[in-house]
């Protein structure tokens, strides 16, 4: 039986495809709108109820891994719903079932662009989750970091340092910058209530 991206053990994620960051690339914005208008041509906006670009490329005045994020909201009963699944099979993703942990419920999430053989195109990663999924708090991150130039400054600063220390190990980059997004999430809502 052919291998899948799903049979990859985690040490086989990490020596194919290491943590790399580069220079925001403008044309992320076009990439990402481009991708949204299939999801949405192909799934349907009754079905997609809003896709956000989040994650570094997102911030254009830091360095990232020239990944596309998206943040989708769904309707929460069609979390895991196989047809929804199928479709974004069919626009080539693989899906994933992302574990409840911590104050995070489980939800869905989608790659493409990887290959077995460690080459890559343009790599999607997708959150699909309903409004009320912690995940959503990754946009007020987003937005705080692209109106703030030092915290963004500082985000950039400690992904280098995470990425030279954890080049190939993708957990331990993400674990490190955990206490960051939650220090920023904490001011965001100090913000708010001052």
């Amino acid at each position: 039986m052919k291998k899948t991206l799903n049979d990859l053990t985690k040490d086989e994620w990490n020596k194919l495809f290491p943590i790399e960051l580069v220079d925001h690339n403008p044309e992320w914005k076009n990439i990402y709108e481009s991708e949204k208008k299939r999801i949405i041509d192909t799934v349907g906006s009754e079905t997609i109820l809003r896709i956000e670009h989040f994650g570094s490329s997102s911030i254009p005045s830091i360095k990232s891994k020239p990944y596309i994020d998206l943040l989708i909201e769904i309707p929460k009963k069609l979390l895991f719903n196989k047809n929804l699944i199928g479709q974004f099979t069919e626009l080539g993703y693989s899906h994933f079932v992302v574990p409840a942990r911590e104050n995070i419920e489980t939800y869905s999430s989608f790659g493409k662009g990887y290959n077995l053989d460690g080459t890559k195109e343009q790599i999607f990663h997708i959150h699909m989750c309903p409004s009320d999924n912690v995940m959503w708090k990754q946009i007020d991150f987003r937005n705080y970091l692209n109106s703030n130039p030092e915290r963004a400054r500082q985000y950039e600063n400690l992904k280098i340092e995470l990425a030279t220390k954890f080049k190939n190990d993708r957990g331990s980059y993400v674990l490190g910058k955990t206490d960051f997004v939650n220090e920023t999430l904490d001011i965001i809502k100090e913000k708010a209530i001052a």
